[in-house]
């Protein structure tokens, strides 16, 4: 009889972040062996990204689960159809249906305090001069602790405030081409307090995709950061369903 051997871990953060916070999870994962990747997320529009995130799974010799955060749930649903995935785990994230982006899937549900501190600023577009500025968003310096991690320490969240990630305005309205999570298994995290993405949002995607699920009170939208042992031991689940 042969052993399928154990899946590589992608993890993939989401929209201002970055992949080190996954540092908690990445060291709790590294203490039992699991081989465990975290690429950038280029965080640039939604059929871009996932191709980004497919085309790292696809290089790794053997099978891949794949962990998104936040929109980085939405890359996964996406990227999860590349051959070698075996497996998709969802953190306090979307979980789009084919054709639906995380804006459709969104805007089922009341707005988060997320959508009103939203900063946005322009980048240049590639192309000929002349070409329209593109748009992104980060979030308000001052609304980042309560907004995004409330449960973590107020020195942390100083960092994270100022080292955060834009996310290209246009990525959070494109829809995704496909839904790997109908012939993938899933896991999927709602973090309960998050103000970031609705709880109601991650709960109706998990549900929908028939994931298990676990949820925890009390956890921010940076639960990856505020709670790594709960975020790891979810992907070791997934990562033994898998082998």
């Amino acid at each position: 009889m042969t052993t399928r051997p154990a899946p590589t871990v992608v993890l993939v953060h989401g929209a201002f972040a970055d992949a080190a916070s996954w540092s908690g999870v990445i060291a709790e994962l590294q203490s039992d062996g699991i081989p465990v990747v975290a690429p950038p997320n280029p965080l640039r529009g939604l059929a871009s990204d996932a191709a980004y995130i497919a085309s790292v799974a696809s290089q790794i010799d053997g099978p891949v689960v794949l962990v998104g955060h936040s929109y980085g749930g939405a890359i996964i649903t996406v990227a999860g159809t590349t051959e070698n995935v075996v497996g998709l785990v969802y953190v306090a994230a979307y979980v789009p249906e084919e054709g639906e982006s995380p804006a459709d899937l969104q805007g089922r549900f009341p707005e988060p305090a997320l959508a009103a501190s939203l900063r946005t600023a322009t980048y240049p577009a590639e192309g000929a001069a002349g070409t329209e500025p593109l748009v992104e968003f980060t979030i308000e310096q001052e609304a980042f602790p309560t907004v995004f991690a409330a449960d973590v320490p107020e020195e942390v969240t100083k960092v994270l405030a100022v080292a955060q990630r834009p996310l290209a305005a246009g990525a959070f309205t494109e829809p995704a081409a496909a839904a790997a999570w109908k012939t993938k298994p899933s896991w999927a995290l709602v973090a309960c307090a998050d103000h970031a993405i609705n709880p109601e949002v991650q709960r109706f995607g998990a549900k929908r995709a028939d994931s298990t699920v676990i949820e925890i009170d009390g956890a921010s939208h940076a639960v990856a950061v505020s709670r790594p042992k709960a975020v790891a031991n979810l992907i070791r689940d997934a990562v033994s369903s898998t082998s």
